[in-house]
């Protein structure tokens, strides 16, 4: 097709997960159940973070920045999702195609740094807990949220407007709930080599950066844990990772799967199920991991019950 006859900015048609009616409303009360666990428990983890002055250190800190990111994430995609599976017509205009793929590509890049400068906290807790005040101050800490969010939302620009510089000649039907970026290199007809290079090259500096970040960290961390003398001292201090380690698995793991294979290997159908999974389930997930392994949290949430 000639490339005059690709000019404009076209509407897309999102294909979704299901295009029976009756499959739809079941989804729509599912996600809809799901989407409001999420939003209820990550903003609750936020306020009863601010609410209780124990709460108020490195560790929390970044907890309460990682539930405020996963509402953020989750929500980008999530009220389109829901309203489309009660709308015959799934369309999402180029323009708001184009800000969706930018935000939900920033809070996947800020939830991916925050989950290694998490790691990066539990390693000067255990291994160097006389300098804990000074290294991980209320300053440095700021900055190492406000480096996070900065980083995303560069690469995420950058995979926006590489993807939206293609041309859409043949199609402009997205089989998928969201406009992600492996979708959309399938559907252009322009040639997507270079999006694939820089797709590789950007996520994988940041995600690479992450996974090194936890690796070292936790190898120490290990180390410091065999060191000690005392099981209860091992127990205790494991315990303290372990809702980390189980959030770091479940979401590297999910992404690595999505966006580290060659587009010739993607099959869309397979590839919606598990971005169901990273975009609705690990938000929802988070904070009850998190939450129902924390003595502290625990603590305070049944003191605000009582208290109210």
């Amino acid at each position: 097709m000639a490339v005059e006859n690709c000019t404009g900015f076209p509407d897309f048609i999102l294909l979704g997960l299901s295009d029976r009616q009756d499959v739809q409303r079941g989804l729509f009360v599912l996600f809809l159940l799901v989407y409001g666990i999420t939003v209820i428990t990550n903003l609750g983890m936020v306020w009863l973070i601010n609410m209780d002055p124990r709460l108020h250190t490195p560790m929390y800190y970044f907890l309460s920045n990682l539930s405020f990111c996963d509402v953020c994430y989750s929500s980008t995609v999530s009220p389109k999702m829901l309203a489309d599976f009660l709308s015959e017509q799934k369309m999402i205009p180029y323009n708001l195609c184009a800000i969706q793929m930018f935000l939900f590509g920033a809070f996947a890049d800020v939830e991916c740094l925050l989950l290694a400068v998490m790691a990066y906290d539990r390693y000067v807790a255990i291994c160097n807990p006389l300098l804990y005040t000074v290294t991980m101050s209320s300053s440095i800490c700021t900055q190492l949220v406000a480096i996070a969010y900065l980083v995303g939302l560069v690469d995420s620009a950058i995979h926006t407007c590489c993807t939206f510089r293609l041309l859409f000649c043949n199609s402009n039907i997205i089989n998928h709930f969201f406009c992600d970026i492996p979708p959309l290199l399938a559907l252009s007809s322009s040639d997507t080599s270079i999006n694939e290079i820089v797709m590789f090259t950007f996520i994988g500096c940041v995600v690479g950066f992450s996974v090194i970040t936890i690796c070292l960290s936790y190898s120490y961390i290990i180390t410091a844990i065999l060191r000690m003398n005392s099981a209860e001292g091992r127990r205790k201090t494991f315990s303290t990772c372990a809702s980390h380690l189980t959030a770091v698995a479940i979401f590297h793991g999910t992404l690595l799967f999505m966006y580290f294979r060659p587009s010739s290997s993607y099959s869309m159908d397979t590839d919606k199920m598990a971005s169901v999974f990273y975009t609705v389930v690990i938000p929802m997930l988070n904070p009850l991991i998190y939450s129902l392994r924390n003595k502290d949290v625990k603590g305070t949430l049944k003191k605000q019950l009582t208290l109210n």
